[in-house]
């Protein structure tokens, strides 16, 4: 606070003259007025002097010369602008100043190199004492309002010499006496460790800074919330990891004591292929940690850009295609002919890309050999929505587990299928950030010879936007 008082403080003075200037003037031109007027009053005829020729009365010219600190001067004009007395020094007022008659009017003037300030006073003929007098002036030098101006400043100015430091300190005490609470409080951040998220005493805190206190503590219980699934995250993670891993060690082994000891091809083939398919496991537990790193990512979720999602799907079920050949199932694709007739959504084109290999991938997965998954795209005008399904007639998902399937590393028991259990988690990290809805249910009713194979129908359900063509399609 001292930079600016310090930058107030010469303005302050400045201020206080001109204040203090226009205090001191009013008075005497109040006097210079009156002054004036006296003049225009009396003028007398000068019988001794020339024709046309007037001079201030004895009492008039006393007045003037009784003034012992300034100089006065005065001037008398007839109507063409003659002098008819006083001083022939005094300039005439500037052409085009508006007079009025009888009015007296003010101005400033240099007069024998000294700053002087003249009255001028318009009359009409015959107005004043001696006719044919037109305007009177009188000038009077400035010491006495520069004395009384000097005067005011002293008495305004002194004082705050000496208040403007006591202001000081007093608010520096202040200052530092209520900021003292909010230096303990960052003593008491500071001291922390890294890892105590638990929440700050706001009783301690300033009342002043109380809500930014619970804001905080609030950031603080999200942060540990997200460690903390972080962490059971990462665990699970290499929990998973590890079955993989251990089996490629022991295949290696194994292999090896095969070779060294029978030297039997076959036993080494078959531990290889073995090795083959943990590190496939291996690859694709890290390719879903990756896509679930990179769903969860603000950043990315923040750059959207236009994209056709029949598209999208049509090239997934083509990559599909031998996979599903592998397995003699029937992996088909239904929606509009072409997919330019599909509305287009805003998002992220990878991460839905993302979101429907996982669904088909789950699909081939739980689908019997000879089974059928359907990709099908519909568009619902009326409802301003964009609808994707993937159906398969597999053994489908009970009631009780089909939140439980979302969460990672779950998976159902008794399907005898190989996979991380990250990949539904994918696909509903993926449709929340879409802002759209995902919904499971049987393909079929659960009757007939097929009763146990009900089949699973995953909806995603996504909101067309108002005016989509603001961006890029990609």
């Amino acid at each position: 606070m001292l930079v600016p008082l310090l930058l107030l403080w010469p303005m302050s003075a400045a201020l206080t003259w001109l204040v203090a200037q226009n205090i001191a003037a009013r008075p005497y031109d109040r006097d210079l007025a009156q002054l004036t007027r006296m003049v225009s009053r009396q003028m007398v005829v000068d019988p001794q002097g020339k024709p046309g020729k007037a001079k201030l009365s004895d009492p008039a010219a006393a007045l003037l010369r009784s003034d012992d600190v300034d100089k006065i001067f005065f001037q008398v004009l007839g109507a063409r602008g003659e002098l008819i007395a006083g001083d022939r020094e005094l300039p005439s007022p500037p052409e085009g100043t508006n007079a009025v008659v009888g009015e007296v009017q003010f101005r400033d003037e240099v007069v024998q190199n000294e700053s002087v300030r003249i009255a001028s006073l318009r009359l009409t003929p015959g107005i004043s004492a001696e006719p044919g007098i037109t305007l009177v002036q009188v000038a009077e030098t400035m010491d006495k309002r520069e004395r009384l101006t000097t005067e005011i400043i002293k008495g305004v100015l002194l004082p705050q010499y000496v208040i403007l430091p006591l202001a000081v300190l007093l608010v520096w005490f202040a200052l530092a006496r209520g900021i003292a609470p909010l230096s303990h409080l960052q003593q008491r951040i500071l001291q922390r460790e890294s890892h105590d998220l638990s929440p700050i005493d706001v009783q301690d805190a300033p009342e002043e800074v109380a809500p930014l206190v619970r804001s905080i503590n609030e950031l603080l219980t999200r942060l540990d919330q997200s460690m903390s699934a972080q962490k059971h995250f990462l665990a699970d993670a290499a929990h998973q990891l590890k079955t993989p891993l251990a089996g490629l060690r022991t295949q290696a082994e194994l292999a090896q004591r095969e070779l060294d000891e029978r030297g039997d091809v076959v036993s080494v083939r078959k531990s290889l292929q073995q090795i083959s398919r943990s590190s496939q496991r291996a690859a694709h537990m890290v390719n879903q940690l990756l896509s679930m790193a990179r769903a969860e990512d603000e950043e990315q979720a923040r750059r959207q850009q236009a994209f056709n999602i029949a598209r999208l799907a049509t090239d997934t079920v083509q990559d599909f295609v031998p996979k599903a050949m592998d397995k003699r199932i029937d992996l088909g694709y239904e929606g509009p002919e072409s997919s330019e007739q599909v509305p287009r959504l805003v998002g992220q084109p990878l991460l839905v890309r993302e979101m429907i290999r996982n669904l088909v991938d789950n699909a081939l997965q739980y689908t019997p050999e000879g089974g059928c998954v359907t990709v099908r795209i519909m568009a619902d005008p009326f409802g301003q929505v964009l609808v994707l399904q993937v159906e398969d007639n597999g053994p489908g998902i009970p009631e009780a587990e089909r939140e439980l399937v979302f969460q990672p590393f779950y998976r159902a028991l008794g399907t005898n299928v190989d996979g991380s259990g990250l990949g539904l988690a994918i696909v509903r990290e993926i449709v929340e950030k879409h802002d759209a809805t995902l919904t499971v249910e049987d393909a079929r009713p659960p009757v007939g010879e097929h009763a146990d194979r009900p089949g699973t129908r995953f909806t995603v359900r996504f909101t067309l936007p108002a005016q989509p063509d603001g961006a890029t399609e990609a």
